[in-house]
C-alpha cells in the first residue's frame, strides 16, 4: 500500500469537499459517523492514492463513493473506472452506490456494507 503525503492543496479540497456535501453523502455520514454503523470508523473526504474518496474505513480497506448521475456518462465511467483499479490495486474495497439507492434505501446500503466488511472480519 503506498503512503505518499498528501499536497497541501489535494488536502484543502479535501476539507472543502467535506462542508459540500450533497444531500446523499449528508445521508449516509449520518449513518457511518461516530462509529455508529457497527462501531465501524468511518473518515469521510479522505485522500488515498492521489484521490479524494468520499467516505474510508481504513481498518477495513473499505471505501464507499456515492455517484450522481454524472457518473453514468462515458467521459466519468472510464475515469471512476481506472481510480476504482488504482485503489483497488492498492488494496482497497470499493463499493459505489447511486444517489438514488442512499436517499431511498439507506438501509439496504448499510446493510451491503456491514455484509462486505464481515466477509472481511
Amino acid at each position: 500500500m503506498s503512503h505518499t503525503p498528501v499536497p497541501p492543496q489535494r488536502r484543502a479540497n479535501a476539507r472543502h469537499m467535506r462542508k459540500a456535501m450533497t444531500d446523499a453523502e449528508l445521508k449516509l455520514w449520518n449513518e457511518l459517523r461516530a462509529h455508529r454503523l457497527m462501531g465501524l470508523g468511518f473518515r469521510r473526504q479522505m485522500p488515498i492514492a492521489g484521490y479524494i474518496v468520499d467516505f474510508a474505513c481504513p481498518t477495513h480497506h473499505l471505501i464507499v463513493e456515492i455517484d450522481g448521475s454524472q457518473h453514468a456518462l462515458a467521459p466519468n465511467l472510464t475515469y471512476d473506472e481506472i481510480r476504482t483499479q488504482r485503489l483497488q490495486t492498492d488494496g482497497w474495497i470499493v463499493l459505489r452506490f447511486w444517489n438514488d439507492d442512499i436517499l431511498r434505501d439507506i438501509d439496504s446500503v448499510c446493510s451491503h456494507i456491514i455484509r462486505t466488511i464481515g466477509t472481511e472480519l
